[in-house]
């Protein structure tokens, strides 16, 4: 059960800084955090890597009391402030939170994205003029990360070739 008063707030960083105000906030004051990381296909150097990196950069999720410790987040080391309308400080939603934790499955704080596709996989396109559509994952198509798409509308098939981040595994693959 949670305390009366405590919410979750989005806490901005400097950059690079999330790791030390995450620990400042746990350690220190003793506050529920969250700080998803996500983890991905990147090339780097025309290499294909898996990267581990911030899924928000410079923003970490605190659990606190904001009648005691607002100004000792707001103005710790390395903290820019906390994301507010207006003067009032924002509250995240609890499910917002739990959601998030749910989607990266058993690792603490660790999102995998991008489920690696095999020819054959139904895909649906999320962005551009076949937005909505559902296509058949062909293959990688190197350097650009775009893919092969086989797409079919009426009556007829087309190789299409697209973004690997404008396409989603469709849920029945």
């Amino acid at each position: 059960m949670v305390p009366k008063g405590m919410n979750w707030y989005c806490v901005h960083t400097k950059p690079k800084k999330e790791a030390l105000v995450l620990h400042y906030c746990q350690e220190q004051l003793g506050q529920e955090t969250y700080f998803p990381k996500i983890k991905r296909r990147k090339t780097i150097r025309r290499v294909k890597r898996i990267v581990t990196e911030a899924m928000f950069p410079r923003y970490i999720f605190c659990r606190f009391d904001l009648t005691s410790h607002y100004r000792t987040i707001k103005y710790a080391k390395d903290v820019l402030g906390i994301i507010s309308f207006g003067e009032k400080p924002t509250i995240v939603p609890d499910h917002i939170i739990e959601e998030l934790k749910d989607w990266g499955g058993s690792q603490l704080d660790l999102i995998s994205f991008e489920p690696e596709l095999q020819p054959g996989d139904e895909v649906e396109i999320l962005e551009g003029p076949f937005m909505g559509l559902k296509a058949i994952f062909l293959e990688g198509m190197g350097k650009d990360e775009r893919v092969s798409l086989l797409l079919s509308m009426m009556d007829s098939e087309a190789k299409l070739s697209i973004e690997h981040s404008k396409i989603r595994k469709t849920e029945t693959s």
